[in-house]
């Protein structure tokens, strides 16, 4: 059988292995998925979320930012991304992440803010609404923290340097006049980087990086490579519903995480 896709659904299979390091999650739209949505792993649906968050709140999580997450101690601690800036985060998650006395950090489009996700629904994406500029304040009154997303969300790869330079550096200070707070987290789009990527982010004066490597976080793991785990509903493919034919947890086991690196 096919190695399954890691992604985070539910704590018990990645119980033991939390223990190595630190999570690092990673979520985008927490809403039910719309029928003409073409990429499923982006919607969370609220229950689920709720769920989670619960069960990590239950098992002694505390939440951290991601600079804390490569720091040693702390005891057992979990950091909650959004990409993109999804008015989803604040409308649904935030009242979530109070419950619980969570907090997150959600990675801004800079020149989208208020807007949709014009880099999906240019290929057919469904429309998400982006928070404005006075559901981001609302976002950080509610004790959360912002990161850059680079400014139009390219694929920063398949760009000249000098588009992508400045589409790292320009985000970081069009966040930090609008909002008047120093912006020291970036997330890569796609969660593409190369080594001249990363060397660019890190001249740029930010202090740490996530990917979407598997894998978990360390003290003295590289900050401009951070792993993450993509967190999602259970997919309702064979294997899946093969293991609960067979009565067995659906996604994958412990054993699948084997082999998988504690850091990036």
């Amino acid at each position: 059988m096919k190695k399954a896709t890691i992604y985070y659904a539910e704590l018990e299979p990645f119980r033991a292995w939390f223990r190595e390091g630190r999570p690092v999650l990673c979520y985008h739209k927490v809403a039910r998925k719309p029928l003409r949505a073409r990429v499923r792993s982006t919607f969370i649906p609220p229950r689920l979320f709720a769920a989670q968050m619960r069960e990590l709140r239950a098992d002694g999580f505390r939440t951290a930012g991601p600079g804390a997450c490569l720091e040693e101690g702390g005891g057992r601690q979990v950091v909650l991304t959004f990409d993109d800036g999804s008015a989803s985060a604040l409308r649904t998650a935030a009242p979530v992440l109070a419950q619980h006395g969570f907090t997150a950090i959600n990675y801004l489009v800079s020149d989208l803010l208020g807007g949709i996700n014009r880099w999906d629904t240019d290929l057919g994406e469904v429309p998400d609404r982006l928070m404005d500029e006075g559901e981001v304040r609302a976002w950080l009154a509610a004790g959360h923290r912002i990161g850059a997303h680079t400014r139009t969300h390219p694929v920063l790869t398949q760009i000249p340097a000098a588009r992508a330079r400045e589409e790292i550096a320009g985000s970081k200070k069009a966040l930090e006049d609008r909002f008047g707070l120093a912006v020291q987290h970036f997330c890569y789009p796609y969660g593409k980087v190369s080594r001249v990527v990363r060397d660019m982010v890190e001249e740029a004066g930010f202090d740490t990086a996530v990917t979407t490597e598997p894998g978990l976080a360390r003290a003295g793991a590289d900050p401009f490579l951070i792993p993450r785990l993509g967190a999602r509903a259970h997919s309702l493919n064979f294997r899946n519903v093969l293991l609960r034919l067979t009565g067995r947890r659906p996604g994958f086991s412990p054993e699948d995480l084997r082999g998988l690196p504690p850091a990036a």
